[in-house]
């Protein structure tokens, strides 16, 4: 993977970079006064990164991503991650009928929803799931591959399906290894 060097990335514009940020040159990403890249986060090849995001501190994002922030935004605190081609939206259409739907169509013809995604400390997001607006993933749910993500979670706690439901606790033992990271940093 080929990443943009510390120098390449405070050219662009981002709203903060941190230390040791790894960001692929084949990754996209619009309006970069509005996103900011914690220290030690990585976005790989491939993701469509737009509107308002904030990544914390030690945050991966993993290939085929796109994170849709708009103007509501998509936070992802420090140690969460997203795996292979997970999609994270702060808007979406009706698509029950009642309305028109896609950017073509003027807004006075649509029924968008808008609202923030939150994503916590030590969330783990399984390849292909998606996570719709309005939805709070607390500190350290893990989102099994493949998983709909419609409503807020309950922390610590392993979701998983169509719709993702809580089907077992997480163990909280990285939070010792957590401690043990930053105290050698």
């Amino acid at each position: 993977m080929s990443f943009y060097s510390e120098e390449e990335l405070k050219n662009i514009g981002f709203k903060y970079v941190g230390e040791n940020v790894k960001f692929s040159k084949k990754a996209s990403f619009y309006d970069p006064e509005n996103i900011f890249l914690g220290d030690n986060c990585r976005v790989d090849d491939f993701c469509v990164l737009s509107g308002k995001i904030k990544l914390g501190r030690n945050v991966h994002i993993a290939v085929f991503c796109n994170l849709a922030g708009g103007e509501e935004g998509i936070e992802m605190e420090d140690f969460s991650g997203l795996a292979y081609f997970c999609n994270v939206f702060t808007r979406s259409d009706d698509y029950s009928g009642k309305t028109l739907t896609n950017p073509t169509v003027p807004n006075k013809y649509k029924n968008v929803t808008k609202a923030p995604v939150y994503i916590g400390r030590h969330v783990i997001v399984g390849t292909g799931s998606t996570i719709f607006p309005g939805v709070r993933v607390e500190e350290g749910c893990s989102i099994g591959a493949y998983s709909l993500v419609t409503k807020s979670t309950i922390p610590w706690k392993i979701y998983f399906g169509i719709p993702a439901k809580p089907i077992k606790d997480r163990k909280k033992d990285l939070l010792i290894l957590e401690k043990k990271y930053l105290n050698n940093d």
